[in-house]
């Protein structure tokens, strides 16, 4: 879902790139793991995994649900190959679906109708087949939703959608949030009670009499909602498992595996104390071109970054890409690359900053911000942009999660998606 909030909630520091800036939540112990990074290839061709052998083959319902690239870079960092497909045929022949989304309910359901995608995803969802759906892909099994004036859904799960409401509360429901396990499965038995997983939305699906039996997991933001429903080999996640670290990498693995049998009939039990939001560690980092036309991150004074002993060229601190993998490893909750130069004609050219962000995107899995001159934009052929399509290009081909409208991002409203 989209939407907006004042970034000085979210950022302390611009100008400090490589320190770790505490925020609203305490730090994370990840294990160190290794990844394999694969070249994008076009759009409907399955991906194969660099790797000696890959572990297997999972389809990807690719209908222009902004998080695919995440979602798919996550499965392949897992060893799987990827494929895509958009199209009734390709469901049917799929043996492991997953179903991602970000965006607006209507307009999912209108797509998935024409395209003639409704009654094949009921289908393979009755045929028992492994089945995941991310963040949208959830809600949309549901009845319907309020989003949208009113919508009707797959009619997988009962109950409707609807907006958090709660004097006082801030919608979206953004950050690193607890569940309460109402079942033990295998899907998320890497998750012990009280870690964190990413959640960012604005409409919610909540437990009741008839969805019971589907209810895996629920989580708490101005009252009780579904964070996760299971049943049979049938699953999905309010959460965003492919921007949650390593636990959530742990929940496409067991989905991917086929361990999610169920191990129990009492789920984890949460203390209280425990619950809820918390404080986040960010790693900003600042970027900008050297006199050799290479990025680099850097730092300065008031973005004075030239080192006065070294010929006076910019400070370099390190690869963007390389700097944004480390502090993952090390813990950070959230990357944000701050181009402090601004872009240098129209955003959406500026090559090298985009393949910083789609390089990252790749073995980087939480969320990854951007700023820095991000405006409407007319560039030298008079042809206009607004901010609005410039980061709805961006979260649909490189998996950004936000962006900071302009280069003094701390004191700027931010865009999340």
């Amino acid at each position: 879902m989209s939407g907006s909030r004042d970034a000085a909630m979210f950022a302390t520091s611009v100008t400090t790139p490589a320190a770790l800036v505490q925020l609203e939540r305490a730090p994370r112990a990840l294990s160190r793991r290794a990844v394999t990074r694969v070249p994008a290839v076009p759009r409907g061709a399955p991906v194969l995994v660099a790797a000696a052998e890959s572990k297997g083959e999972v389809t990807l319902l690719d209908y222009g649900a902004g998080n695919v690239r995440s979602v798919r870079n996550a499965i392949q960092a897992l060893g799987f190959t990827v494929k895509s497909v958009d199209d009734p045929a390709g469901i049917a022949a799929a043996d492991k679906l997953i179903f991602p989304g970000v965006g607006a309910y209507g307009s999912a359901m209108d797509v998935l109708k024409s395209r003639g995608l409704v009654d094949p995803i009921k289908d393979y969802v009755a045929s028992g087949k492994p089945f995941m759906g991310v963040c949208l892909g959830l809600q949309l099994l549901f009845d319907g939703s309020e989003e949208s004036g009113g919508v009707e859904g797959l009619g997988i799960v009962p109950g409707t959608v609807g907006k958090f409401v709660g004097d006082g509360l801030v919608v979206p429901h953004i950050g690193w949030n607890t569940l309460d396990f109402k079942r033990d499965t295998g899907l998320m038995s890497d998750v012990p009670a009280g870690d964190r997983l990413y959640f960012v939305h604005s409409y919610r699906a909540t437990p009741s009499e008839e969805n019971k039996d589907w209810v895996l997991a629920t989580c708490e933001y101005g009252g009780e909602f579904i964070a996760a429903v299971q049943k049979g080999d049938v699953m999905a996640c309010q959460f965003h498992p492919e921007k949650s670290g390593e636990k959530g990498l742990s929940i496409f693995k067991n989905f991917l595996e086929g361990n999610t049998d169920e191990l129990g009939v009492g789920g984890k039990p949460l203390p209280d104390a425990d619950r809820g939001l918390a404080k986040r560690v960010i790693a900003c980092l600042d970027v900008r071109s050297n006199d050799r036309g290479d990025l680099v991150v850097t730092k300065g004074d008031s973005y004075d970054v030239r080192d006065a002993d070294d010929g006076g060229d910019v400070r370099n601190l390190g690869k963007p890409v390389e700097l944004a993998g480390k502090y993952f490893k090390q813990g950070a909750d959230e990357v944000a690359f701050l181009n402090i130069t601004g872009y240098r004609d129209l955003p959406l050219t500026d090559a090298p900053m985009l393949e910083v962000l789609r390089r990252s995107s790749e073995t980087v899995f939480v969320p990854l911000t951007v700023g820095g001159g991000i405006r409407d934009f007319t560039d030298s052929n008079g042809k206009s942009y607004t901010v609005s399509l410039f980061l709805f290009i961006l979260v649909c081909a490189i998996g950004l999660t936000a962006c900071f409208c302009n280069p003094t991002g701390a004191r700027s409203r931010r865009r999340v998606f």
